[in-house]
């Protein structure tokens, strides 16, 4: 490997690194004990040496949020698969966004601001709007043509947010903890939006 290409090498282990503590950190003690003496401290680095991959700490949670959307869009990629109808699609997507909140809370957290303050989002950052886009799609290939409009679909986008990211965040406050009652109420709130916008 050439002395550049190490270099560079070296450079992006360190940047994965920063991150990969950051969630340890945020996994271990609660977002607000995350700080960027803390990174330093648990990578064996000086402070400074951080700054030079992450300005602030607020750097380093917009790069978790983007490499949450990631995620999120590749688990929602991986559902559309699952079905063969765009019903069946939407309805998988809506499950795996279900299910990555919990495998990935902490980025979940950080991505829509449960139980913290989250970072501005780059609205015309791909990966910050990918999920979304392929949620509206879906719905736009459901809706029946003479309601096929970008309001309609914007509200029907809002109205399965509102209900599964509510369900989420009650459950991520714990305030409830019944899996079974969460996961009719969540079946049951998606296939009344699909029903609705079908019928």
């Amino acid at each position: 490997m050439a002395s550049k290409d190490r270099i560079q090498k070296v450079k992006e282990d360190t940047r994965h690194n920063i991150l990969r503590v950051s969630l340890d950190i945020v996994k271990e003690e609660g977002w607000a004990a995350l700080s960027m003496r803390k990174i330093a401290d648990k990578i064996d680095y000086t402070a400074p040496v951080i700054y030079e991959y992450f300005s602030n700490k607020d750097a380093i949670l917009k790069e978790l949020t983007r490499i949450g959307y990631k995620k999120l869009a590749a688990r929602m990629e991986e559902a559309c698969q699952l079905s063969t109808t765009p019903e069946g699609q939407l309805e998988a997507m809506w499950l795996a966004y279900w299910h990555f909140a919990f495998a990935y809370k902490e980025l979940y957290q950080v991505m829509y601001g449960v139980e913290m303050n989250c970072c501005v989002r780059e609205n015309d950052c791909p990966d910050y709007t990918a999920p979304m886009n392929m949620l509206w799609d879906k719905i736009e290939e459901i809706t029946p043509p003479e309601r096929r409009n970008e309001e309609y679909i914007d509200r029907k986008y809002y109205t399965f947010w509102s209900v599964v990211h509510g369900l989420i965040s009650i459950n991520l406050t714990n305030q409830i903890s019944r899996e079974e009652l969460n996961r009719e109420v969540l079946k049951d709130a998606i296939s009344g939006i699909i029903n609705s916008i079908k019928n």
